[in-house]
C-alpha cells in the first residue's frame, strides 16, 4: 500500500511537535482567553496505555474541536487537572495521538494541509463528496491507516462524520472497535458551535463557554454485532435519539445559524 509524502511526514514526532506548537500557540487565545474552556474528567486519562486507545466524540467544528483535544492532552502530560493554565506544555507537546478527518476537508486549503501534519488520518467519506451525496464502499487502506495508528498510539474519531447535531453514527467506527478491541473513551463537547464558524477558524460569538467532558472508558462486549456497538457509542457521546429529546441544544443550534 502506497503512502503519500504527507502520510509519511505525519509519522515523524518532530514534525508533529512543531505543528502542535505553532497551531497550539495560535489557537490557545481562542480557547482560553477570548472564550473560556471548561474541562472535566482528565483523571480518566492518567492510567491509559500508550496505544490502542480510541477517543470517540461528537463534532461541532472542523478544527477547533481537535485543537482543544491537543491542548488538553498536552496539559495532562504536564500534570494539570481539568485546566489548561499557561500553555508552557507546548514546549514539549503530547504527540502520541492521531485524529481521523475527511480527506476533502484536510485538502481544502493551505492551512488545513499544514494542520494535517499534526497527525491527521485522512479517510474518504462513503456518503458525501464535494458537497454531494454519494454511495461508495469503504476504502480498506483508510481502515488500515487507523488500525496501524491504534497499534502504536491514541486515535480521536468522530463517529458521526459531520458537525450536524444528532446525525446518525457511521458503522466504520464500530468496525474499528470490533476489529482492534481498543479502550474506548467517550467525550462530549459543547459550545464550539456557538463560539466558532463551522471550520472553527473564525469567531461567531466571543466570550462563549466551551465544554469538554471526558467520560470513563466504556465496557464493551466486542462480540456484539456492529449495530449494537454503534448504539452504545452514540449513547456515550450523547448523540442518540433519547438525548435529542432531552434538551434544547439542537434547537438552539438551528436558531443560531
Amino acid at each position: 500500500m502506497a503512502f503519500s509524502v504527507t502520510d509519511k511526514l505525519v509519522n515523524f514526532r518532530l514534525v508533529r511537535a512543531t505543528v502542535y506548537a505553532v497551531v497550539g500557540a495560535i489557537s490557545y487565545p481562542a480557547l482560553a482567553v477570548i472564550n473560556r474552556i471548561k474541562i472535566e474528567g482528565t483523571e480518566h486519562l492518567k492510567k491509559l496505555p500508550n496505544s490502542n486507545v480510541l477517543f470517540v466524540s461528537n463534532h461541532q467544528t472542523y478544527f477547533a474541536d481537535v485543537m482543544a483535544f491537543m491542548h488538553i492532552f498536552g496539559a495532562v502530560k504536564w500534570r494539570k487537572e481539568n485546566k489548561l493554565g499557561l500553555p508552557y506544555y507546548l514546549l514539549n507537546p503530547f504527540t502520541n495521538v492521531y485524529f481521523v478527518a475527511a480527506e476533502e476537508t484536510m485538502n481544502g486549503n493551505w492551512l488545513s494541509k499544514i494542520f494535517k501534519l499534526a497527525g491527521a488520518l485522512t479517510v474518504k467519506r462513503t456518503w458525501r463528496a464535494e458537497g454531494k451525496d454519494v454511495n461508495r464502499h469503504r476504502d480498506e487502506s483508510d481502515t488500515h491507516k487507523i488500525d496501524q495508528a491504534l497499534d502504536r498510539s491514541w486515535v480521536i474519531t468522530f463517529p458521526q462524520g459531520t458537525t450536524k447535531p444528532f446525525a446518525p453514527g457511521r458503522k466504520g467506527t464500530a468496525h474499528i472497535i470490533k476489529n482492534n478491541h481498543p479502550i474506548v473513551v467517550p467525550v462530549v463537547i459543547n459550545g464550539f458551535w456557538r463560539a466558532f464558524n463551522k471550520k472553527g477558524l473564525s469567531f461567531k460569538k466571543k466570550g462563549s463557554i466551551l465544554s469538554v467532558r471526558i467520560k470513563e472508558p466504556l465496557v464493551i462486549d466486542y462480540t456484539q454485532p456492529v449495530d449494537e456497538i454503534l448504539d452504545q457509542i452514540m449513547d456515550a457521546i450523547e448523540q442518540s435519539k433519547k438525548y435529542m429529546l432531552k434538551g434544547r441544544h439542537h434547537v438552539m443550534q438551528l436558531m443560531d445559524k
